[in-house]
């Protein structure tokens, strides 16, 4: 049996005591108790396959949970002598798997559940349904307001075409209608939208921005920063109370999943008090890592804060930046061309002075930087900019993540290791978004989303799903990389495919060491924050192919249950 100390467990009272500014989650509320009340636990798992992701005991039957902690991990009997009658809860895992909390380290959680309660949901699989779900909103909106649309997928429509303008047209002609591509870097708009914003045929491309034409004629696809005449046009009005409600209602969903932390993107002033709110409202059902930009990084940053404050329920994250476009998108900036489309290299919507600037600020800032970066030319400008950062002022560990680092290289890869940076590259998105890899070819997919080759250069790569872009669920992720297949069967990019130990270890332990908690999440040991889950099936057991039908029982965050089936 493993343990720690009366004077460890005392001090991790202490620490569970402190708060964030807003308050502390209910489980943090208890005091010590007496000598005896160390010896029994608040909450034993016994029978079960326990893989910890530990080194150190990586199979057991058997933890002890105390204040939202582990306190003993080991065998059956050695944990029973932990329990107190009446005090105790003792959960039989009757041989279920039971493995750490999973960890998605990018993610968009509050934005998609706020989209959820107040636009219309266009991932239909149909452009005539689509439209029928368009034509019913604009039917109880006010003639000239906007109807807004979300998680729209140009490949997966019936009708084996993408949307376009004319079929807004015809859906809703009397109110401007802007249709938002789920990757978030593309959208489809209606004549009445581009009216509005002045946009014609004659109109140049915006900087960093394309509205595409077929024949000279405006389709309605606008990409990157060919979205912004649109997006100033459209209210963004919110209610407090809205913003919490949709962080309760994705946080309840990917709690289901098997998520027990996650980190967002480029998080407003407004969203940070979404969390606080659910928070402080029992509604958050996983621990947030709130990663700031624009303005609500100004505002920390000039209030002398950064990565790090917070407790273990809502931290403050790294400073998101942006560099080029989307890969399910096909904006991602890259040296070689799209297939079939000789011109095209993808879309920049920063310079490397830009960047520069950015990095060299944030940095002696001794804020932790995430760069959105998805092409090989745009990894290239993060890891100069990194690089000349920290030769200019150095400082040990800073953890700079780049996000996505979808498009690599033996050189890019070296370079990623020898200034110790943090990848993030999408975990679903071979299985998920399949169709659109033809776009890229099957060379190139050799070296892209490459978990192998991070894990061959001894890079910790980190576990990021993206969502909205790509499905959250962890256990599709497990499926993804250790297969390469997509929906349909086809592989893509063999040589990149991960054995599921070290798939596992990626959506754990490395999640954890992506945003320095490392020594408080990612593993079943003591001391650690008791986040785990109790799966229906051992997924060494079953069809890798199966991986993602393997149901979640139970997910528990603190040594509470937050979903149960």
């Amino acid at each position: 049996m493993s343990g720690i100390s009366r004077s460890e467990f005392l001090g991790l009272g202490a620490t569970l005591a402190a708060g964030f500014s807003a308050g502390c989650a209910p489980e943090q509320e208890q005091e010590a108790g007496s000598l005896s009340d160390l010896n029994t636990a608040d909450l034993v798992v016994v029978n079960g396959n326990v893989l910890t992701q530990d080194e150190a005991l990586p199979a057991t039957e058997a933890f002890a949970v105390k204040r939202g902690r582990f306190i003993a991990v080991g065998g059956s009997d050695d944990i029973s002598n932990l329990v107190a009658p009446g005090r105790t809860t003792i959960l039989d895992a009757e041989g279920r798997t039971v493995l750490p909390g999973f960890i998605d380290a990018h993610s968009h959680p509050s934005y998609v559940g706020l989209n959820e309660l107040k636009n219309v949901n266009t991932n239909l699989g149909s452009i005539a349904r689509i439209q029928q779900a368009l034509r019913e909103r604009a039917s109880r909106t006010p003639p000239g307001e906007w109807v807004v649309g979300f998680m729209y997928d140009d490949t997966k429509q019936q009708e084996g075409r993408p949307l376009n303008r004319r079929d807004l047209d015809e859906a809703v002609p009397d109110h401007p209608v802007m249709v938002n591509h789920r990757g978030g870097h593309t959208s489809v708009v209606n004549s009445m939208a581009l009216r509005l914003a002045g946009i014609s045929e004659e109109s140049p491309d915006p900087p960093g921005g394309r509205f595409q034409r077929e024949d000279g004629e405006l389709t309605g696809l606008v990409a990157e920063n060919g979205q912004r005449p649109f997006q100033r046009l459209i209210p963004r009005e919110s209610t407090r109370e809205e913003r919490q409600e949709g962080v309760a209602l994705i946080s309840r969903k990917m709690a289901a999943a098997g998520l027990t932390s996650v980190h967002q993107t480029g998080t407003s002033g407004d969203h940070f008090t979404a969390y606080q709110d659910a928070l402080l409202a029992g509604e958050l059902h996983f621990r947030m890592t709130a990663m700031a930009s624009g303005a609500s990084y100004q505002g920390l940053r000039t209030a002398g804060l950064r990565t790090g404050m917070g407790n273990e329920w809502l931290r403050v994250g790294s400073v998101k930046y942006y560099v080029d476009g989307s890969a399910s998108e096909r904006t991602m900036r890259m040296s070689t061309p799209y297939e079939g489309r000789p011109d095209d290299y993808g879309i920049l919507v920063a310079d490397q002075e830009e960047l520069d600037a950015f990095v060299d600020d944030a940095h002696r800032a001794r804020w932790q930087i995430a760069i959105h970066a998805n092409g090989d030319v745009a990894i290239d400008m993060v890891l100069q900019a990194y690089e000349q950062a920290m030769e200019a002022d150095p400082r040990p560990d800073p953890r700079h993540r780049i996000e996505h680092c979808t498009l690599v290289n033996p050189g890019l890869l070296a370079r990623i290791k020898a200034i110790g940076a943090i990848p993030a590259p999408f975990y679903t998105y071979v299985h998920y978004h399949g169709e659109k890899w033809v776009a890229y070819g099957d060379a190139r997919l050799e070296w892209m989303f490459a978990h192998k080759s991070f894990l061959d250069y001894d890079i910790p790569v980190a576990p990021a799903s993206d969502h909205a872009p790509g499905p959250f669920e962890p256990l599709m992720a497990l499926q993804s990389m250790v297969t390469r297949k997509d929906y349909s069967g086809r592989v893509w990019g063999p040589s990149q495919r991960i054995t599921l130990d070290q798939a596992l270890k990626i959506c754990t332990v490395n999640g954890a060491y992506a945003s320095f908690e490392e020594r408080e999440k990612g593993t079943i040991a003591p001391g650690k924050l008791a986040d785990f889950v109790l799966l229906g099936a051992d997924p060494y057991a079953v069809d890798p192919d199966a991986l993602k039908e393997i149901p979640v029982l139970r997910t528990v965050v603190g040594g509470r249950t937050v979903y149960e089936a």
